[in-house]
């Protein structure tokens, strides 16, 4: 499939039930918890990317600024919240991907929104835009999932959706990845410059003589939670490790494995 035909499909970002459940009951409150709100919506790729869909939508006439949670809840109404969030529960019939363990896919995605919001305030980038963009880096691959399953699943055969190769092999054969789907979606949603560039580059950030350190603190976030699904131990980790991005960024492999740290033990 085409990515032109790929970026005009319409399709459903599967979220949370837990959480979709916590966040309608804290919308029923007399006075609601906004903080509440903002983490349990940003728990949720799904969510928190349907909340800056509408935010940055031509209505608002802020398309292109708005890049956080708390900044999309600062500009709605919290009926306006409420009704996106029933819409999202209305269609969690859809409790499967083709192809993706979705609980893994989740959590996964959290770690690598936390590790990037960490390596940002290291790098001295904006940590709000980091945890989004790394929270919703992949959503890309839950497009692709749905829309050409049995691509996807003979090329799972090889490379499984959170290898680290996947990206690669994904532009092998079908000349992108999950990073430029993403990208595409988040530049037709409006979604600010910067975040889109972050998206679009994540897979190679320096790719064509392009510089977005955005994107090269999603790169090596989205390593290094990939290498704990690959229960990678400490030599595989200093293989693996993508170098001159860290070089560019100022960090070494000690400095972002020390950031806000997985239990490794447990995994090697």
């Amino acid at each position: 499939m085409k990515l032109t035909e790929l970026l005009a499909r319409q399709f459903n970002l599967p979220s949370i039930p837990k959480v979709l459940a916590l966040v309608l009951n804290e919308l029923d409150h007399n006075e609601v918890d906004l903080n509440k709100v903002n983490r349990l919506i940003g728990t949720d790729p799904a969510l928190t990317t349907r909340l800056l869909q509408l935010a940055n939508s031509d209505f608002f006439k802020l398309g292109g600024k708005i890049s956080s949670v708390s900044e999309a809840l600062a500009l709605l109404n919290l009926a306006l919240v409420r009704s996106m969030v029933m819409e999202a529960a209305l269609g969690a019939s859809l409790k499967t991907v083709p192809g993706i363990n979705l609980q893994r896919f989740w959590q996964y995605s959290l770690n690598v929104a936390r590790v990037s919001r960490s390596l940002a305030g290291v790098v001295r980038q904006n940590q709000q835009a980091a945890f989004t963009c790394g929270l919703i880096h992949a959503f890309g691959e839950l497009a692709m999932h749905q829309a050409m399953p049995q691509e996807t699943a003979r090329l799972s055969e090889k490379f499984e959706p959170l290898d680290l190769r996947r990206a690669s092999a994904e532009r092998n054969s079908f000349g992108y990845c999950y990073a430029t789907v993403g990208a595409g979606f988040a530049r037709l949603w409006h979604f600010p410059q910067s975040m889109v560039d972050a998206l679009e580059h994540q897979y190679a950030p320096f790719e064509n003589n392009v510089y977005e350190p955005m994107a090269g603190v999603i790169h090596l976030a989205a390593w290094r939670a990939r290498g704990k699904e690959a229960n990678m131990n400490e030599r595989a980790l200093a293989v693996t490790f993508p170098g001159p991005v860290g070089v560019v960024l100022g960090l070494d492999i000690d400095m972002v494995l020390q950031q806000d740290p997985f239990d490794w033990a447990a995994h090697t």
